[in-house]
This record gives C-alpha cells, sequence and structure tokens, in this order.
C-alpha cells in the first residue's frame, strides 16, 4: 500500500534526481536522460520497499541488503575520492574532469559510482523481494547501463584515443566479468 511516506521518499528522492542532472540537461549530453530515469527508478524502488528497511533485521535478505549498501557506500567513496583527487573533478560536476582515472578501482572498472548505485538497487531490492521491487531492479540496473554506454561514447571523444585503449582494458562494472 502506498502512503505518505512512500509519496513523501519518492518526491524528496525525485528532487535530488533532477539536482543530480541538471549539469548534464544542460549541456544537452544524451545520458542525463537515461541517468535521470535510473534515478527516478531508484527513487520508486526505495519508496515502494521503505515500510521493509527494517523489518526483521537479521533475516538472511535484510543482511545481504545492508552487507550490499556497504559495498555501494565504500565503491561510490573510493570513485569521489578518486575523481576529485586525480580528474580534478568539482564538487558538484562529477564528469568534468580534467585527466581520465585509472587507478584504484577506476583500474578494473570504468564506472565505480554508476556500478555503486547499481549494488545499491539491487540492495534495496533484497528489502522488498518481491516482483514489483525485482521488475524495478532490473530496469534501473538497463537505464544504468544505457548511461554508461553513452558516458563512454562522451568519454571517448573526450578524452581520445586514451579512453578508448582504456575500455580495452577494463570492464565496465564487474571486475574480470562485466
Amino acid at each position: 500500500m502506498i502512503g505518505l511516506l512512500e509519496v513523501v521518499l519518492f518526491v524528496g528522492l525525485s528532487s535530488v534526481a533532477v539536482a543530480a542532472s541538471r549539469q548534464a540537461w544542460r549541456t544537452r549530453e544524451f545520458y542525463g536522460f537515461f541517468r535521470f530515469s535510473a534515478f527516478e527508478l531508484l527513487a520508486l524502488l526505495i519508496a515502494w520497499d521503505a515500510r521493509g528497511w527494517f523489518r526483521d533485521p537479521f533475516s538472511p535478505p535484510q543482511i545481504l541488503s545492508w552487507t550490499i549498501f556497504l559495498a555501494s557506500a565504500a565503491l561510490a567513496a573510493h570513485g569521489v575520492h578518486l575523481l576529485r583527487s586525480e580528474g580534478g573533478a568539482q564538487r558538484r560536476v562529477m564528469e568534468e574532469t580534467g585527466t581520465l582515472v585509472e587507478s584504484g578501482a577506476y583500474r578494473y572498472i570504468r564506472h565505480p559510482l554508476y556500478a555503486s548505485l547499481l549494488l545499491f538497487g539491487w540492495g534495496v531490492f533484497f528489502k522488498g523481494l518481491d516482483w514489483f521491487s525485482g521488475v524495478i531492479a532490473f530496469a534501473a540496473t538497463g537505464s544504468w547501463i544505457a548511461t554508461a554506454r553513452c558516458e563512454e561514447r562522451f568519454n571517448a571523444t573526450r578524452f581520445g584515443e586514451g579512453y578508448e585503449d582504456y575500455m580495452k582494458r577494463t570492464k565496465m562494472f564487474i571486475p574480470f566479468l562485466l
């Protein structure tokens, strides 16, 4: 059942999605559409599963969910740190790095921040474990993949042959696999 809590969560998180997407919209980068869609799907997933977040806290799905959240947070913090310290990214515009970052997690995967958001979405899925949450989690995954592919075209133009070589050496989200 959708109640006031779910509506407030969805509207609040949607506001964050708009704020996170404004720079890409301003520069008319196509990945901004897919990224906004993915953020909206995460907002919907969080709102849908909100009442189950702390229910039966020691059940295997809850423990798995919180473990995935911790991995997601660690990967996000690591990725942001590298983009700022090595790539010269600004606080509000993570896309605008002056240097291609190839160390740390970026040595193995091209999109640690999107990978962290993928993990987060699947962590939320394990809070609800219903068919609707599964559909939304898969849709969000598809949106993150589309976002990453569009951003890779942008990066190939921006960084040239160096980025294309980097793409050959690394995987998109999961080291050595995908």
